[in-house]
């Protein structure tokens, strides 16, 4: 152990001890940005965190929202889901990597992670902040309420309680984070999967007004929330297996044990309706719940003050596919169904691609048309509705490099960007015939470039590159190589507009 001493912040609500790293930065675990959400408090908005008296240990990890095993079939996404449910109230939680010695005034990046609105925490191996702090960022990562405590819509209870839990982190930040060294002015929330489509929920959110500079949207959708309609048939269906009125005051009385089996037991309920597709296509019966998509709100002219990076990666519906065994066995039936899950024209849409994907397979359409219809699409119109305002910066980008895991077929799928986001592709648990990045050694410098240039974004709202407009739709093609191209996938996007 190092024998200089353990560095001390002091914050609103208290003084936190954390642990001096190796390379020069501190390592903050386990403060609380608010209350524990108890008995009727778990459907209710994130209250304020009792103060402490003396010094808080902020040492180890703390305990993370409930919610159960997440594995997908042959890949190991331990790294990715983390270690599942640790127990314990108080974990509406931020970590906060800093540089040991900062001063003051420096970017700060807030990270919010994915699992599909069901899973994932803080303690994820992925989300190790330590290379920010060692680049002269002030990183934080935080834990929000998920499932049915997070995302149900209840009578009674506030909408969207996972992302306003994020808010309320935000406004943690807002208000702490001069201590540890970071430029309140100066953050900029990032997000993937469900946590990017949470981004964008917050970008269509007035509470957020004045929390943010910056957005990194990293494979989410700008169309990915469900209607007042669909997520009553989750709460339907979540009171049904529960055995319980579909009222807050009935949810209030059950043990988190419970929620979170129930919440396993709501898999695969048709939410198509009259006039709206499921945007998750049944992988998740949690989403946000909003009347209006975050892209139409943000075309309204919400978030107009951000700087926004957004983007995904080339063959994100592999991960859907390949580790269950659907990829090579996918039939010309399981391409119009995916189709007909996703849009009003399904013919068109099929047509579409197997034009622009000459000699194709089954396969292939059917995970380029989930791609596209999970995060594509809704990345694509949430660019496009923050590049209709003047004010601030929209830029695109798409993450081509093709990890060689399952025998070469899990390629450029969703997730397998963010071990080069946070520096971490030397992990040994993301190394292997069944780990995210295979089981050879990735490019060294794809990761440098990557990690440096999302701080570049966050510093100074530049990555690099041309800004994304309606006309050009300039975006940044990200592999061993990175070219620039004008309106990729143009029959594509056409087809989803």
């Amino acid at each position: 152990m190092s024998h200089y001493p353990q560095p001390v912040v002091t914050t609103a609500q208290g003084a936190v001890r954390g642990l001096r790293q190796h390379n020069g930065t501190a390592a903050f675990l386990n403060i609380p940005y608010a209350a524990p959400p108890r008995a009727a408090g778990r459907f209710a908005p994130a209250q304020p965190h009792e103060p402490w008296d003396g010094v808080r240990d902020a040492t180890v990890p703390g305990p993370t929202a409930p919610q159960s095993e997440r594995t997908l079939g042959r890949i190991d996404m331990a790294p990715y889901f983390g270690t599942g449910w640790s127990r314990g109230e108080d974990y509406l939680t931020v970590n906060v990597w800093t540089p040991a010695a900062a001063q003051g005034g420096l970017p700060v990046m807030v990270f919010v992670h994915g699992g599909g609105f069901v899973a994932g925490s803080t303690r994820s191996a992925l989300y190790d902040g330590s290379a920010f702090a060692r680049d002269g960022v002030v990183l934080v990562t935080l834990n929000y309420r998920l499932g049915i405590p997070g995302f149900l819509h209840l009578p009674g209870a506030p909408a969207n309680r996972g992302l306003l839990d994020v808010v309320a982190a935000l406004r943690w930040v807002r208000e702490n984070i001069a201590a540890f060294g970071g430029d309140p002015d100066n953050v900029t929330l990032f997000g993937q999967s469900a946590g990017a489509t949470v981004v964008g929920g917050v970008l269509a959110t007035a509470e957020a007004a004045g929390l943010l500079r910056r957005a990194i949207v990293q494979s989410g959708s700008g169309l990915g929330a469900f209607t007042t309609e669909q997520a009553a048939r989750v709460t339907a269906a979540a009171a049904e297996a529960l055995g319980v009125k579909p009222q807050v005051d009935a949810f209030a009385e059950i043990p988190d044990e419970r929620l979170v089996d129930a919440a396993s037991q709501l898999a695969g309920i048709d939410l198509r309706t009259a006039t709206h597709h499921d945007p998750l296509l049944g992988l998740s019966p949690f989403s946000l719940v909003l009347d209006t998509q975050p892209a139409v709100s943000v075309a309204a002219g919400h978030s107009s003050g951000v700087d926004l990076l957004v983007g995904t990666n080339t063959e994100e519906g592999l991960l859907y596919l390949v580790p269950v065994d659907k990829y090579a066995s996918s039939t010309a039936e399981d391409v119009h169904d995916t189709a007909a899950r996703s849009h009003p024209n399904p013919a068109r849409l099929v047509e579409t691609y197997r034009t622009t994907r000459p000699g194709a397979s089954y396969g292939e359409l059917r995970s380029a048309i989930m791609g596209d219809a999970l995060f594509g699409a809704g990345s694509r119109a949430l660019a496009a509705a923050h590049a209709a305002h003047p004010g601030s910066a929209t830029f695109a980008y798409e993450f081509a490099w093709r990890s060689p895991a399952l025998d070469g077929e899990l390629g450029a799928t969703h997730a397998v960007e963010l071990p080069f986001v946070f520096d971490l592709t030397h992990l040994p648990e993301l190394l292997g015939p069944a780990a995210l990045l295979g089981p050879d050694k990735p490019p060294a410098d794809l990761a440098a470039r990557l990690h440096e240039t999302w701080i570049r974004f966050a510093t100074t709202g530049d990555p690099g590159w041309d800004p994304y407009d309606t006309e050009r739709r300039a975006t940044m093609h990200i592999d061993a190589e990175w070219s620039q191209v004008d309106d990729p996938r143009s029959q594509e996007r056409q087809v989803w507009s």
